[in-house]
Parts: structure tokens; C-alpha cells; sequence
């Protein structure tokens, strides 16, 4: 942890200095700092910039205002020295805009410290100060230069911070936008909130959800998902997922073991909500069915079964009307008819033999089930409307348990 930039200074060397070189050093400020500005530029060359740039006015009006700076220190090392510190600070965060490290900035501090040290000795020298000096205004170029490169490293760091903070604040918003959906309005467009997020938007992507994992981001082994917490659960956006193949599956469901998680199917990102939607059902599925946790399921692989129970409801009532003759009938007969109606409708030519062998029955059982469902439906099983209901209602029903 740094010491603020006045007790660092309070407690430096320039007490042992004659407050004489501070009036000493001004006149010459001009002078020393071309020498200073020329030879960062030389040796460090993320400064090789025209001096009319922006790059090279920083540098100019830096290196002047750290001579005037030590210039005060010599005369009066008590007095308050915040002004400076907000700039270095400054010039910390507009390295970090501009792109650049602290690596570069930190060199032109020590290339600059070199060729002032050698100055203000040479100015004392001339001004015949005593020579017990050298050794204090040695120190006090490195101790000043120290501070000043802290102070810019602080306004690096910060101006860092705020950026993460800014691409995590839009990414977050761009996990909302994805998987919110829409109610008739239209949609805001997703290319400037996922520019601010800094994730261009892939062809496609799948959602993961993965029970009781929310603040836990060591469940998504990409470092580019959209993640998200929705209540106990952590919701994922998976840019691409499609494109890793089973490589890329292994490595979602290996990432989720031990807990329960469902993997959505791709989408474009416009429907990434559909994706959602389509994990919740076959999760909120698989704890209805009391199946043990652990389970990972790839939803995409399940498309039909989902799609049934987002319906459930009206499937139930779809089944009340479709399959209502088998309820008044004894639950097992009731059973066995329904597996042959569904054998039926499953095979190709709707033949006894073919139900009897889907059955593992014999063909004769098979025609008198055949019969028995005719007489029930009344001769609906030759309307292929009745069919499609009844296959669905099957279906439904075998969901639900």
C-alpha cells in the first residue's frame, strides 16, 4: 500500500538540501527538460511521437511539472503536493486508454531521473554548493521518481479497474438482453450493448444452466460465456457451443459434475431465450420426476419431449379427449391397450404382425387388442387427425408419468 504522495515527501531528503537549489533549478527547467523529453524519446519508444502529438505534449508538460515539482520540494518540503499527484495520476489513466503498459511510462521515469541527476548535480557543482549534497539530491531524484511513477501506476490500476467494471456491467446486460423474452414490442438491436460488453455476437448460442451454482464461475470452463445468477442456479450463455463439437460438450459436462445441469440447444443469439426456455422445461422435468441430481442433459437432443411438456397442460386435456375411453377401463387392460395404440400408430403399415413384433406378443393377442381398440375409438384410428392427437397424447402422458 502506497504512503500518500506529501508524507512520502515530508519524509524525504529535501530537508537536507539548501532550499537555494530550488531557485536555482527553475531558470533552468526549460533547458533540462528538453534534454530529459529527447532522451525518452530516444530510448523508449512508445514516446518516439512528433512533440505536437498528444502523445508528446503529455510528455513535455510531465517532465516540466516534475522539475517544478522538486523545485517546491527544495524549498518547501512540507507544502501540500496533491495538485502534483493528480496528474501523474492523470497521465496513468491515459496510458491505459491510449492502450498502452505501465512497462513504457516506468522507463521514461528512470530514463528522466538518469539525466535530471546528472543535471542538478552539475548545477550544484557550478553554483559551487557544498559537496555533502550530492548524496541527498541523489537520493532525492530516486525518491521523487519512485512517487511518481506510483502515482501513475495508482492512476493506471484505477482507470483498469473501471473499464472491467464497465465490460462486466455490460456484459451482464447483454445476458439479460439475450435471454429476456419478448413480449410484442421490438427488440432493442444487440450489436451496440455487445460492443460495450467487448463479446462480438457469434452465429450462435446455447444456454447452460446448472442448479445450486449461482456465484460459483468455476462451472463455465470458457472465460468468454455470459454468465449470470437466477436465484440458487448459474445461467450461461455459451458463445458457439455447436462449433467445439463433443469435445466441447465434454468439457461443459465435466465442468457441471456433481451437480445437476442441462445444456440448451444452439440458437441464434436473438433467440437465445428459446434456448433457456428449453433448459428450464427439461430441468423443472427432471425434478418432477424425482430422478437423482447429478444428471447433464443435452436438451438439444430432446427437442420433441420438450416442446410436449411447455404444452403439458393442454396435453393433459388433449389426452381427456383423445385417450378418455381407456380411464373407464381396469388399469392394466387400460395399460396394455394403450402401449398396443401406440405401437400402432408408431409402425409403418398398421398391421398386427408389425404390432405384434414391436410388442414382443403374439400376432393373434395382437389382432384382438387391434379389435378391442377399434370398437373403443369407433373407427377414429383410420382418421389421421385422431392419430396425431392420440400419438401426442401418448406422448404426453408418458412424460408425466
Amino acid at each position: 500500500m502506497h504512503s500518500p504522495p506529501g508524507d512520502t515527501f515530508a519524509r524525504g531528503p529535501w530537508h537536507e538540501l539548501p532550499a537555494a537549489f530550488g531557485a536555482l533549478l527553475r531558470p533552468r527547467i526549460d533547458a533540462i527538460a528538453s534534454g530529459m523529453v529527447e532522451a525518452i524519446r530516444q530510448e523508449v519508444p512508445a514516446y518516439r511521437r512528433p512533440l505536437d502529438s498528444s502523445v508528446g505534449r503529455d510528455l513535455v508538460a510531465s517532465v516540466c511539472r516534475a522539475m517544478r515539482q522538486f523545485a517546491e520540494l527544495t524549498e518547501a518540503p512540507e507544502s501540500a503536493q496533491d495538485h502534483h499527484a493528480r496528474h501523474f495520476r492523470h497521465l496513468g489513466r491515459v496510458e491505459f486508454l491510449n492502450g498502452r503498459t505501465t512497462d513504457g511510462l516506468q522507463a521514461a521515469f528512470r530514463v528522466g531521473a538518469r539525466v535530471g541527476g546528472r543535471r542538478y548535480a552539475e548545477i550544484a557543482r557550478t553554483a559551487s554548493l557544498p559537496a555533502e549534497i550530492v548524496l541527498p539530491l541523489h537520493e532525492a531524484v530516486l525518491t521523487h521518481i519512485n512517487a511518481l511513477s506510483n502515482e501513475a501506476v495508482k492512476g493506471f490500476v484505477a482507470a483498469q479497474a473501471h473499464a472491467e467494471d464497465e465490460v462486466q456491467r455490460s456484459r451482464r446486460a447483454l445476458a439479460q438482453a439475450l435471454l429476456e423474452q419478448p413480449h410484442g414490442a421490438a427488440r432493442e438491436p444487440l450489436e451496440p450493448l455487445a460492443a460495450r460488453a467487448r463479446w462480438p455476437l457469434p452465429a450462435q448460442v446455447a444456454c447452460l444452466v446448472v442448479r445450486g451454482a449461482a456465484g460459483s464461475r468455476r462451472t463455465v470452463p470458457w472465460p468468454d460465456a455470459l454468465v449470470l445468477p437466477r436465484g440458487a442456479d448459474l445461467v450461461a450463455v455459451l458463445p458457439e457451443p455447436a462449433g467445439g463439437g463433443p469435445a466441447g460438450t465434454a468439457d461443459v459436462r465435466a465442468a457441471a459434475r456433481g451437480r445437476t445441469a442441462a445444456l440448451g440447444p444452439a440458437v441464434a443469439p436473438h433467440d437465445a431465450w428459446v434456448s433457456l426456455v428449453c433448459v428450464r422445461l427439461a430441468l423443472n422435468h427432471h425434478r418432477d420426476t424425482g430422478a437423482p441430481d447429478g444428471e447433464f442433459l443435452i436438451v438439444g437432443d430432446r427437442l420433441a419431449d420438450v416442446h410436449l411438456l411447455g404444452g403439458a397442460p393442454i396435453g393433459r386435456l388433449l389426452g381427456d379427449r383423445a385417450l378418455g375411453v381407456l380411464d373407464g377401463l381396469p388399469a392394466g387392460r387400460a395399460a396394455r391397450l394403450a402401449e398396443t395404440l401406440e405401437a400402432l400408430l408408431m409402425s409403418w403399415g398398421r398391421t398386427a404382425p408389425e404390432v405384434a413384433r414391436s410388442l414382443g406378443i403374439h400376432p393373434q393377442t395382437a389382432r384382438k387388442r387391434l379389435r378391442h381398440l377399434d370398437v373403443l375409438f369407433d373407427g377414429r384410428l383410420a382418421d389421421p387427425g385422431f392419430r396425431f392427437e392420440a400419438l401426442l397424447a401418448l406422448r404426453t402422458r408418458a412424460l408425466r408419468g
